[in-house]
């Protein structure tokens, strides 16, 4: 059993580019099976984040997002998409999530959770001087982690 956590559950990938189109980006997560992906700038340096979330506002106007509630929006699911068909070629640069949440290589397993517990992401992307080439899933964390506690507190009661 690895060490690290991360070292455990650590996905290799590419990285998206913000130049990427929207159509483009969002079938490249799919097909990684993640709920996002970095994005790199043209110097490929980490720029942000791409993904189900940023997917989504970019087909919703933004006030949706400010909204307690959309209950009183009666439009359907198919004309608010058919009115933003459009955005499809959109640079995903436009709609990203640019906060820095980035490990280098030199990570430890409780920066890594200081960074779920605080940013509320999803995915952390790692990097190895700047260059991304890895990500690590808060889901896969917590599996890790909870099948470590499970398994030490099934040792302990046999």
């Amino acid at each position: 059993m690895p060490d690290s956590l991360v070292q455990a559950v650590i996905r290799e990938i590419e990285p998206l580019r913000d130049s990427d189109s929207i159509a483009t980006a969002t079938k490249q997560v799919i097909d990684a099976d993640l709920p996002g992906l970095p994005v790199i700038d043209e110097k490929g340096k980490f720029a942000g984040i791409y993904g189900e979330r940023e997917f989504m506002g970019a087909f919703f106007p933004g006030y949706v997002g400010t909204l307690t509630s959309a209950r009183m929006v009666s439009r359907n699911m198919d004309e608010s998409i058919d009115r933003r068909l459009g955005c499809r070629e959109e640079a995903i640069s436009e709609y990203m999530t640019t906060d820095h949440v980035l490990v280098e290589d030199d990570y430890s397993d409780t920066h890594v959770a200081e960074l779920f517990l605080h940013h509320r992401v999803l995915i952390i992307p790692i990097a190895t001087k700047g260059r991304v080439h890895a990500v690590v899933t808060r889901n896969d964390f917590f599996r890790q982690m909870a099948a470590r506690v499970i398994d030490d507190i099934e040792d302990v009661g046999a």
